[in-house]
């Protein structure tokens, strides 16, 4: 079973208390399960990892390119600023598929600026926690899964 890694960045340990108006009800935890029954059911087994840190995301972004066969990546805030991250997932040469909770098109003007998707497979944003799920398929599909 290929491993692939959900990675998510700072704050979205809070989700289902911060922001519910943007980020929706849900936890973190309940994605998650959500994400990991699908994943399974796809023939993936499902590597879980989030941190507020920006040294913990690129390190577990190096580890992955020796386990795991791509990667769905939210990088939160970091999605806007951090060439580091942007530089490990270029270096991994694992596909990675960006993903958001929220239409990050429609909300701040620094939001609608990302440096991490120039070296990503391709983004996904706006569909509440189903963008995981799309970001999933997408994965799927650059593996070569045969998955509806």
């Amino acid at each position: 079973m290929k491993k692939i890694l959900i990675l998510n960045g700072p704050n979205l340990n809070l989700l289902g208390e911060r922001e519910p108006n943007i980020y929706g009800s849900e936890t973190l935890n309940s994605i998650n399960d959500a994400i990991d029954e699908k994943a399974r059911s796809m023939g993936y087994e499902p590597v879980f990892f989030q941190s507020n840190s920006e040294g913990g995301i690129i390190d577990r972004l190096h580890e992955s390119r020796l386990d795991c066969a791509g990667v769905i990546l939210n990088a939160g805030a970091y999605t806007h600023y951090s060439y580091a991250i942007r530089d490990a997932i270029a270096a991994i040469k694992i596909p990675v598929i960006e993903v958001h909770l929220s239409n990050v098109n429609s909300r701040d003007e620094f939001r609608k600026n990302s440096v991490i998707a120039p070296v990503c497979r391709g983004s996904i944003a706006g569909f509440g926690s189903f963008s995981y799920t799309l970001g999933l398929y997408a994965l799927d599909n650059i593996l070569g899964g045969s998955h509806d």
